[in-house]
């Protein structure tokens, strides 16, 4: 009678002569990480990884109670926070992890522009993972309206308002968005799809895109060793070295999460998301209407423009200056031909040091400006 031993070296080789293992990990094996004062970043894209797990996992938990609509948004969530065993929880859980995967993923984008790690030959890994912060955010704008409480209701109606200014095509992008001209159950069931069905089959597959490119190129080496002797250049093994300190990261966020949505599961001011009252179309909007904080620098800025600019509306100026700022920060690749040379580009490090800046002053004057 064969062995334990036996019966698994067996099923693997089955396995391995189908799926080359082997040649997997002898790949995984070759692969190494350059180590340098700034290597600490190189593991918040994989905590962004982590925590879009989190949220498909939770979601698909959250999907089998959810109903979409005027009539039964609400109640379906108050049923799962209240009546459903861990309800709250995995509400919670949701929630934490949709704003630390954010989080993360700036992180993450400000750590590869401020390390120049979008240069060649890492054009398209920047592209995607710009794309991919769009549709993070996208993710968060959908998921907002789902609960169908008051605040999220109002929000979405100024948020998708915002839209409609764009010329020419935003009457029709607003309308494309609510379902119709207003916010009203449509918008719900339009938000749902996107949120359970668009976003997440178009995220698979630009995130795998990501991934693929990250795995095929490797890890950015600095500008400074651009010129400097392979022996001064230090590495660590991607595996098992890299990738178990991953795990490890992995391992830590998963209990900061928890410890979040255990002892605060509707979130900590001024970022909550308690259910609060049922939306109603008919009532006046609540005195002070704020969006997600990682959309509040924008909000800001457009609440400060004075309503015209040289007889040009001022919200229409701003989010003309926020689509080229936008574009700008797509094409920084292209336009940042000094690191492509290994130079040092201050200017572009200037740049970012004042996005930063201004991204963060406009959400604390956002929050705590009446």
């Amino acid at each position: 009678m064969a062995s334990i031993k036996e019966t698994g070296e067996k099923l693997f080789d089955w396995i391995d002569e189908r799926l080359k293992i082997k040649d997997l990990v002898s790949y995984m094996g070759g692969k190494v990480v350059p180590r340098h004062g700034h290597s600490i970043f190189y593991y918040f894209g994989g905590l962004s990884l982590f925590f879009f797990i989190v949220q498909v996992v939770t979601g698909i938990l959250l999907l089998l109670y959810y109903r979409p609509g005027a009539d039964s948004a609400y109640e379906s969530v108050k049923f799962i926070i209240a009546k459903v065993s861990f309800g709250w929880l995995i509400r919670a859980i949701h929630s934490w992890s949709a704003n630390l995967m954010i989080l993360m993923v700036f992180i993450h984008m400000f750590s590869v522009y401020f390390t120049k790690a979008y240069r060649k030959p890492r054009e398209l890994t920047w592209l995607s993972g710009v794309g991919l912060l769009g549709l993070a955010l996208f993710f968060g704008f959908s998921g907002y309206l789902l609960p169908w409480n008051e605040l999220a209701f109002f929000a979405t109606k100024v948020g998708t308002g915002m839209a409609g200014a764009v010329p020419f095509v935003g009457k029709f992008i607003m309308t494309l968005m609510r379902g119709s001209d207003e916010v009203t159950g449509a918008t719900v069931t339009r938000f749902f799809g996107l949120h359970v069905a668009v976003l997440p089959a178009v995220t698979t597959v630009l995130l795998t895109i990501h991934l693929i490119l990250i795995q095929r190129q490797g890890m950015s080496e600095p500008v400074e060793w651009e010129g400097m002797p392979e022996s001064q250049k230090k590495y660590m093994p991607f595996f098992p070295n890299f990738l178990l300190r991953d795990l490890l990261l992995w391992l830590i966020a998963l209990n900061v999460l928890a410890i979040l949505a255990v002892f605060f599961p509707y979130g900590i001011s001024p970022f909550h998301w308690d259910l609060g009252i049922k939306a109603d179309p008919f009532a006046p909007p609540p005195l002070v209407i704020r969006p997600e904080w990682y959309f509040m620098f924008a909000f800001q800025t457009l609440k400060l423009l004075p309503a015209e600019i040289f007889h040009i509306e001022g919200e229409l100026i701003g989010i003309f200056g926020f689509s080229l700022a936008g574009l700008f920060w797509v094409l920084v690749p292209f336009l940042d031909r000094e690191s492509a040379r290994g130079q040092k580009a201050k200017k572009f490090t200037y740049i970012g040091l004042v996005a930063v800046m201004f991204m963060i002053g406009m959400t604390i004057l956002g929050y705590y400006l009446k």
